[in-house]
């Protein structure tokens, strides 16, 4: 089209959306513009069209205003809307009008542009003194991308023709529209990367600036391999690491001069260097933030990632905690954050004292900073070392005063959730508020269903003595008894046994709620909640406590033995009806009522269903255990069933809490029935000599020795039982006396190895061999 062609310029205007302000007093009205060139006869000849908005300040609105009056003259005086619109604009006003003033603002959340509202007044952002990473150098001059080539020119001179570039570079390549262009001048950018890593040393600023060049790029992920190509990534990580280092330099500087000056009461010479410091300083974080905000952009390829943890990324962003800026250490624990999700990275921070410089910002007024370290707290928290120095450095107290705080509670909670999980960590809790402050949440929850990780939180801290004394004061237990059975809450119930397991005052306390539970169980309730009120009655071994009573008026008997058939129900349910099945038969006359019932056979068919599961077995043999105490149940268990072979065969189970209580039964039915006792202690001979008998049963004929055989080849023992043979205990010198029983002196001088020779046999048995091994092995067990 020819200059001269045009002859009019034609614009209409076309209507939008209409919004409020989403934190001003104001109307936001959306429109169109098109603009039409015409030619001489009046046709288009080139048209355009663009999108506009037009903010309509509302300063004189308040309380007081004349809705209908301030919606007409609205109307009036903005032609972009129709006087058709005037009802939806006194509906917005009116919404103005009404609004409740927030502190909302906008805030940036990672790569995210939100908006964020809180009740609290609104606290002043710190801003950088001089120049911020996100915001440039102003200049003089309005940057032009046709005028590139001339910027590029710039890079080749001094220092401050150089940063004046690299600025005008940087106004262009924040607007995204100019990157692409950017991206096709191979000069410009190869021009900036070498400048950087050349120059980077001579001067912050003008590496702070070029580095936001580059991370201008950073921000699109198609522009990742171009940072790449020119190794910007690897260039950042030397000068973040130098200016640490330089950081450390100042620090002892400065801690010099200041002794310099305490001596000769020089206070000028230590003011003026710490002047220097502050603006060194805030030039040093700047770069800092720039550079780190591009690797932040960088690692989201894990590749990437990968590269920096071996150039040892964790340790410099570890080393940058020790920071006053909050802006900067928001950037810093952000990044710490997303590494965290990596188990090496977690690693790499556990060896250093990373916990120790997060627990430093915990509380702080700055709520991004608060937030994001306490979600790179709760990363860390799945390591049990690290959850230890959490307690060492005093997170316990502090992270317990932010249960108050509604915006922080739920990673707070979560966090304190997985110290409970140490039993050595438990006990802490009853020297802070926590406890008080999370039983006031459950009671406050008006929801069917609490929060999972507050429930989860009160069952780990139900788990010590200490807290569980705590939770019961005043009506605690009451209060917990009425919601869980109203709600049938199989986890608030879970948290109600977890406190009835321990003795002391907390435990008498159930008994007003033994026929509240004991009322659960026959009905048809979800069996989660029967398996903990099951679990709860079980934990009430209470003196006081008048089980017959209990069994009788709720009809559990039938219950209980229905629900000891394999397969009946699920294996949870069973164990604890097991359980409950031992605690009640410490009653003698409930031991009575529950033989009677034929519980016992069930009990063993229980057993050989279940003999490959340790906790059933254990469990099941412990009721024969509490049984055994009483007469009328001992005679069913002894001469009513094979229960007693049954325990000898689990006499020798690799599981020690099963042999325990084996041998504790067996003991007590040997002492009341002499059968049973020889065939006890036969097979614990048979066991304690095993080794030995095995090695007798198995030799030949033509190997053994003459004084173990006849001289017809019979054994001199036959087929008689050894313990009938006392004469095998009989010896010449008198070392055993004739009554079988053993010296002190002989064991005290055994021990000492004085009575053995070198086959480690008797010395002072003359002309003796092998079989005196044998009277030696006899003794010792008896």
């Amino acid at each position: 089209m020819q200059a001269d062609d045009a002859r009019y310029l034609k614009r209409k205007y076309k209507g939008g959306s209409l919004d409020v302000h989403p934190t001003e007093k104001a109307l936001v009205v959306q429109y169109e513009v098109e603009a039409t060139i015409l030619g001489e006869t009046g046709d288009p000849m080139l048209g355009e069209r663009k999108e506009c908005q037009k903010i309509i300040r509302l300063k004189s609105l308040n309380s007081n205003t004349d809705i209908a009056s301030l919606a007409r003259k609205v109307v009036e005086e903005c032609r972009l809307i129709s006087p058709s619109r005037l009802p939806e604009v006194e509906q917005l006003l009116f919404y103005l009008q009404n609004r409740k003033k927030s502190a909302g603002r906008l805030r940036r959340i990672g790569d995210c542009l939100c908006f964020v509202y809180s009740e609290k007044k609104e606290k002043k952002q710190i801003k950088p003194r001089d120049l911020t990473p996100f915001e440039g150098i102003e200049l003089d001059e309005e940057a032009n991308i046709n005028s590139i080539d001339d910027y590029v020119e710039l890079l080749y001179e001094d220092i401050p023709e150089k940063i004046r570039g690299a600025t005008l570079i940087l106004h262009l390549a924040r607007n995204p529209d100019n990157l692409e262009e950017l991206l096709q001048n191979e000069t410009a950018l190869g021009a900036l990367a070498r400048v950087l890593r050349e120059d980077w040393k001579q001067s912050v600023d003008l590496a702070t600036t070029i580095i936001y060049v580059f991370f201008c790029f950073s921000s699109f992920s198609q522009f990742h391999g171009l940072i790449t190509h020119y190794k910007i990534g690897a260039l950042c990580m030397s000068i973040i690491e130098h200016e640490l280092k330089r950081y450390d330099l100042w620090q002892d500087e400065l801690q010099k001069k200041k002794k310099a000056d305490i001596l000769s009461n020089l206070k000028k010479e230590y003011e003026k260097a710490l002047k220097k410091y502050h603006g060194l300083l805030t030039k040093q974080e700047q770069l800092l933030r720039v550079a780190l905000y591009l690797l932040l952009n960088l690692s989201e390829d894990t590749r990437t990632e990968l590269k920096m943890r071996n150039k040892n990324i964790v340790h410099l962003l570890v080393k940058t905690l020790d920071r006053d800026s909050e802006e900067l250490l928001v950037l810093v624990v952000s990044f710490l954050k997303k590494l965290s999700i990596f188990l090496e990275n977690k690693n790499d921070m556990a060896e250093i004292d990373t916990v120790e410089k997060l627990a430093k910002l915990v509380p702080c007024e700055h709520e991004d900073l608060l937030n994001v370290t306490l979600r790179l707290l709760l990363n860390l928290s799945f390591d049990t070392g690290l959850r230890s120095k959490m307690v060492q450095a005093d997170l316990l107290p502090k992270l317990t005063s932010l249960l108050g705080d509604e915006a922080q509670r739920q990673i707070a909670m979560c966090i304190l959730y997985h110290i409970s999980m140490d039993d050595r960590f438990k006990s802490m809790f009853a020297y802070t508020d926590c406890i008080p402050q999370v039983m006031k949440m459950l009671f406050d929850c008006v929801e069917e269903r609490i929060d999972a990780e507050l429930i989860s939180f009160c069952i780990n801290l139900a788990a010590n003595k200490r807290n569980a004394q705590i939770m019961c004061e005043g009506h605690g237990l009451k209060m917990l008894m009425k919601r869980a059975l109203k709600l049938k809450d199989p986890l608030m119930m879970k948290m109600i046994r977890n406190i009835s397991q321990h003795d002391g005052p907390s435990k008498n306390l159930f008994i007003d709620y033994v026929g509240d539970l004991a009322a659960q169980i026959g009905l048809k309730e979800e069996e989660e909640f029967v398996i903990e009120c099951l679990g709860t009655l079980s934990n009430l071994t209470i003196p006081d406590l008048d089980w017959e009573l209990v069994l009788k008026e709720y009809n559990l008997v039938p219950y209980l033995k229905d629900h000891l058939k394999p397969g009946s129900a699920e294996d949870d349910l069973i164990l604890e009806v097991v359980i409950m099945i031992g605690t009640v038969s410490m009653d003698d006359s409930c031991a009575v009522m529950l033989a009677k019932s034929g519980i016992i056979p069930a009990l063993i068919e229980l057993l050989n269903a279940q003999q490959e599961d340790d906790e059933f077995v254990c469990q099941i043999v412990y009721v024969f255990y509490q049984m055994v105490f009483h007469q009328a149940t001992r005679d069913v268990i002894i001469k009513e069933t094979q229960a007693p072979a049954y325990l000898i065969d689990l006499m020798h189970d690799k599981n020690a809490e099963i042999r325990k209580v084996c041998d504790n039964t067996l003991d007590i039915i040997a002492e009341y029935d002499v059968e049973w006792g020889k065939k006890i202690q036969s097979e614990k001979f048979r066991w304690h000599n095993s080794q030995w008998l095995e090695m007798v049963e198995n030799r030949q004929m033509d190997e053994a020795e003459p004084f173990m055989y006849g001289d017809d080849g019979e054994p001199f023992l036959q087929n008689g039982d050894i313990l009938e043979r006392p004469d095998l205990f009989y010896s010449a010198d008198g070392i055993i006396p004739a009554d079988g029983a053993i010296s002190p002196e002989f064991f005290t001088d055994f021990q000492n190895g004085d009575l053995l020779g070198p086959q480690g046999f008797p010395s002072s048995v003359k002309g003796i061999g092998q079989p005196e091994s044998v009277v030696f092995i006899l003794s010792v067990w008896c």
